[in-house]
C-alpha cells in the first residue's frame, strides 16, 4: 500500500485505447465519488490512438448497463503532454501504461515542475492491490465481468484511503 494521501480534485484513468477498462473505471468512479461525496474531476485516456474518438467498446458498453453503469456518452482520446498538468492523480490500468505514463511524463519533467502523481490503479487495493487490470477486449463476456468487479473493488480502495488520511 502507498503512503495515504487526500482526495484529489482531478483524476485520470488510463489504460491501451480508451474503450474497455478506463472508460468502465471512469464511470464507475464517478458514481462511487458522488456517493462518497467526493467532488472529483474524472476523466479517461488511452496510451495510444487507435480508437481517437469513437465510444466504448459495445461489449464494455453491455456488461456496464447490466451493473448500473452508462458508458454511452464517453468518446475515446489519447493521454496528452496537458493531461499531466491538468490533474492531480493519473491512474494506470497496467503496468505497461504505468510505465508507458511515466515515460511521458519524464519527457515533460524538465519543462514543467508540478505535475501529476502516477500510479496503478490497483495500488490502494488489498484484493488486487499491484496486479495489473486485464484487458477485456480478446475476451469474452465473462472477462468485462471480471474486469468490473476488480475496477469496483479498486475504486473503493482508493476512495477509503481517501477517508482516512
Amino acid at each position: 500500500m502507498s503512503t495515504k494521501i487526500s482526495a484529489p480534485s482531478s483524476i485520470l484513468l488510463v489504460c491501451l485505447g480508451n474503450i474497455c477498462r478506463s472508460p468502465t473505471a471512469e464511470e464507475i468512479f464517478r458514481q462511487q465519488a458522488a456517493i462518497a461525496g467526493l467532488d472529483i474531476k474524472i476523466d479517461s485516456a488511452g496510451t495510444g490512438d487507435w480508437h481517437l474518438g469513437e465510444a466504448p467498446d459495445i461489449r464494455a458498453q453491455n456488461h456496464a448497463k447490466a451493473n448500473g453503469y452508462n458508458l454511452s456518452k464517453l468518446v475515446s482520446r489519447q493521454v496528452s503532454a496537458d493531461d499531466f498538468r491538468n490533474f492531480d492523480l493519473i491512474l494506470a490500468m497496467d503496468s505497461q501504461n504505468l510505465a508507458d505514463l511515466q515515460a511521458i511524463k519524464d519527457d515533460i519533467a524538465n519543462v514543467d515542475g508540478s505535475l501529476a502523481r502516477l500510479a496503478l490503479f490497483s495500488e490502494e487495493d488489498p484484493t488486487y492491490g499491484g496486479d495489473d487490470v486485464p484487458d477485456p477486449y480478446t475476451g469474452d463476456g465473462d472477462d468485462f465481468e471480471h474486469v468490473i468487479k476488480r475496477i469496483e473493488s479498486s475504486v473503493k480502495a482508493w476512495i477509503e484511503s481517501w477517508k482516512h488520511a
